[in-house]
């Protein structure tokens, strides 16, 4: 009788455990389940909602199953090529300015005979706490051809006006000006930080070899945010080619198409023409771009190794 009454009590200890450990497994994932639950909704479904779309002519609420016809037509579009091409321009010259713009303000915000620092860096992070609405309206206002400031102070040093609105090439020179001074501030905050984390030590003992400031930039600053300026360049990369409100606001991707964006151009077809169908297969090829650029770059830098 004692010996069932040990065994019993034996296996309610085990059973309680049992019970126990399941409730500190599944507590975690009901903690989590609400952020699983949002994901599932507002992001996988809608990338697999909007990769059968890209096979549909889906335009308002009819819809037929057309294959890979959206991609065939794209692909062959003058105007999209010329949207890929503009992007690209842009790109060539503006994220590298800004990168080397960004990593010059960090080796300055870096140095110990800087005062003010934190006064100095919040004022080159301002830019990106306004408005993208609002700061592209500034600049349309700035840069307008007959009133805007820029204008007349090129008037003042016996300099004719630019066409900043009406002429392609200037066109995408203020669309560069306009990201460059938005976003050099974000770059250098992040390469400021990957600054922050090399040993002094390595300053010191090049300054006892004999080497200048200029040799130290090139030999150790340089290499050692070489991971920082990948990170760096494969996100403004991808929000370069990503453009869409600036170029919207200030120049209405004229003219001619000269500033018009692959955003812009999926944008008029989808929710202009409401061709659902053919804007997500024009979203999934942007996507497919991007993906190769970003590739490209990791392995061109060796995934950003010192």
């Amino acid at each position: 009788m004692e010996a069932t009454t040990t065994v019993s009590k034996k296996e309610l200890a085990t059973t309680r455990r049992k019970k126990g450990w399941n409730q500190k497994t599944l507590a975690p994932y009901l903690f989590l389940s609400p952020f699983f639950i949002v994901f599932l909704i507002f992001m996988v479904y809608p990338i697999i909602e909007s990769l059968y779309l890209s096979f549909t002519s889906t335009q308002g609420t009819s819809s037929e199953w057309i294959g890979l016809e959206n991609f065939k037509n794209i692909l062959t579009d003058g105007l999209f090529w010329k949207s890929l091409s503009n992007v690209f321009i842009i790109l060539l010259v503006q994220v590298p300015l800004m990168l080397i713009l960004g990593t010059l303000l960090a080796v300055i915000l870096n140095s110990k005979f800087l005062k003010a620092k934190a006064l100095f860096r919040l004022m080159i992070f301002l830019p990106v706490l306004i408005d993208l609405v609002t700061y592209s309206i500034v600049f349309s206002i700035i840069f307008h051809e007959q009133y805007g400031i820029m204008n007349y102070l090129l008037g003042v040093l016996h300099i004719d006006p630019i066409q900043w609105f009406s002429d392609p090439f200037w066109s995408k020179v203020l669309i560069i000006i306009a990201v460059t001074w938005r976003w050099t501030g974000y770059n250098t905050i992040i390469l400021l930080a990957g600054l922050s984390a090399v040993d002094d030590s390595l300053y010191e003992s090049a300054e006892v070899d004999g080497a200048s400031k200029f040799t130290q930039f090139f030999k150790i600053t340089i290499p050692m945010l070489k991971p920082i300026l990948l990170f760096c360049g494969i996100l403004s990369t991808i929000g370069t080619i990503q453009l869409f409100t600036e170029p919207s606001l200030l120049t209405n991707g004229g003219p001619n198409n000269a500033t018009n964006t692959p955003v812009m151009y999926l944008y008029q077809f989808g929710f202009q023409s409401f061709q659902f169908g053919y804007a997500s297969a024009a979203a999934y090829i942007i996507t497919i771009i991007v993906g190769i650029i970003s590739f490209f770059q990791i392995k061109l830098s060796k995934g950003g190794e010192i």
